[in-house]
């Protein structure tokens, strides 16, 4: 694979610096050398799902160069695919210079994401992110939101490290595994499912062996894309799992989950199982999914920030302050930790799931869970309130903002709570309609990511949740057809 011109895109508007040429230039040795032909450029949308395009190597070689073009009308739908402002309306009905009309925005791809496809012969993928045509980074891609959150951080002297542990429900694919055809607005008939572990038996290694097909599969899938996995875990609730990532700084965690809740889709579907990061589906009678999010902060000698000096003490003087500010700014941040109308049904009381917002020493009932302590390098805090379907780059995102508040504002969290479904605390938003306007009226949100950025977020959120009260549910079905 030869290099190419290098006076296209990439280079005219400086994309890319010498990490990234360099990363290039060893992607097209691993291309020559595998016998790479197909190249699924990609970007995570607004839900982090990941959109783009398959290559050719021919194709591919020019995306190096210039980038590949995309319609801009992607940032602007909902869930469902339906668009949430009139692009054909002057304006396109949004702030933004350029995503009007549908036209196009620019996938410039970033070298060091570059991964051959363990799964499918010859392929590989690798993530882009967003440009205009006439120039400029594109301000609704959620990779450079959470790059400027962290940029943000950065400037006080701080770069966040990031660990995962991911649930997910999986089932077995029936007879007829394919959903039914959708339309925007109107997702299809969901596929035919069936259990894969009865549940309630935490960590139980012979129900997991019955899933050691599933457990390989995971294990050499996701090894193969240099994912950190550490392990693959049989969780409390019914088809429920876990993964879990190891630390890395925090826009590579936030890759890293972009790219393994895909993977783990696709082995698993290739496989005859469905694997869904859903907080709460049907069937899931004990307990829901969570995203546990680690997080420490790593100052510019590489220490670790957060582990404290003083006999005792839960964490240093800028980790309380951090904290405090994941607490202040929660409501707010639920948009961007749990960004579905489903997630909200996670919030229960006594389900090693957060119903407000409290902290607590190894405590896996309070929202914030302080780990380590004096002499510990890995001290850190777990927020606990995410779900698997989050956007990674907003859920990463979301923390820095709070936690930088925080640190700004020598925020005080309070003292650690012992009883964290009991305390007199503030609840979390009991649904994403309470979480939406958290957000609208939280200034540091404003302030940080801007107004264009959290009307957007607005927007397409609401536009989801009107849907889902529109809708009639098999609940209201069954409650009032045959009663009234």
């Amino acid at each position: 694979m030869t290099p190419g011109r290098l006076d296209g895109f990439v280079q005219r508007e400086g994309c890319w610096g010498e990490p990234e040429h360099a990363a290039a230039a060893q992607l097209r040795r691993v291309v020559d050398e595998a016998g790479i032909e197909l190249f699924r450029v990609c970007f995570a949308d607004q839900h982090g799902v990941l959109r783009g395009k398959t290559l050719t190597r021919d194709a591919f070689a020019a995306a190096l160069r210039d980038g590949v073009t995309v319609p801009s009308s992607l940032l602007l739908k909902d869930t469902s695919g339906r668009s949430a402002y009139p692009v054909f309306s002057a304006g396109g009905g949004i702030d933004v210079p350029g995503l009007e009309g549908a036209g196009d925005v620019v996938l410039v791809p970033d070298p060091h994401t570059f991964r051959p496809l363990p799964w499918a012969p010859r392929t590989a993928w690798i993530l882009c992110d967003l440009s205009f045509p006439a120039g400029g980074r594109v301000p609704l891609s959620t990779r450079e939101i959470c790059r400027q959150a962290l940029g943000r951080l950065a400037e006080r002297g701080y770069d966040l490290v990031v660990g995962v542990e991911l649930e997910f429900h999986l089932f077995r694919t029936g007879d007829d595994p394919e959903p039914g055809q959708s339309a925007p607005g109107r997702p299809g008939r969901q596929p035919d499912l069936s259990p894969t572990t009865r549940g309630a038996q935490l960590l139980h290694v012979e129900s997991l062996d019955v899933l050691d097909d599933v457990v390989q599969l995971l294990h050499d899938g996701l090894t193969a894309l240099d994912l950190p996995l550490r392990s693959i875990e049989l969780e409390f609730g019914p088809n429920q799992l876990e993964v879990t990532l190891a630390p890395r700084p925090a826009l590579t965690a936030a890759d890293d989950v972009v790219l393994c809740r895909s993977a783990i889709r696709q082995l698993c579907a290739r496989h005859g199982y469905l694997a869904t990061f859903m907080s709460r589906p049907l069937g899931a009678l004990s307990a829901s999914a969570g995203w546990h999010l680690h997080q420490s902060l790593a100052d510019r000698g590489g220490g670790n920030a957060m582990t404290p000096d003083t006999p005792g003490a839960a964490l240093s003087e800028v980790g309380m302050a951090y904290l405090g500010g994941l607490l202040q700014h929660a409501g707010a941040a639920t948009v961007l930790t749990t960004p579905t109308v489903n997630g909200y049904k996670r919030y229960q009381p006594q389900s090693l799931a957060p119903d407000r917002i409290v902290w607590g020493i190894d405590n896996k009932g309070a929202m914030v869970r302080a780990v380590g302590g004096p002499g510990d390098p890995a001290t850190r805090l777990e927020n606990r309130c995410g779900e698997p379907a989050a956007n990674p780059y907003l859920y990463v995102a979301s923390q820095a903002v709070a936690g930088l508040a925080g640190i700004d504002g020598a925020l005080d969290p309070g003292p650690p709570t012992a009883t964290p479904y009991t305390a007199d605390a503030p609840r979390l938003p009991t649904d994403l309609g309470e979480a939406i306007e958290a957000l609208r009226t939280d200034r540091v949100f404003a302030e940080a990511l801007g107004p264009r950025v959290i009307d957007w977020l607005v927007r397409l959120k609401t536009a989801e949740l009107e849907r889902f009260r529109a809708e009639v549910s098999e609940w209201e079905q069954r409650e009032y057809l045959t009663l009234i």
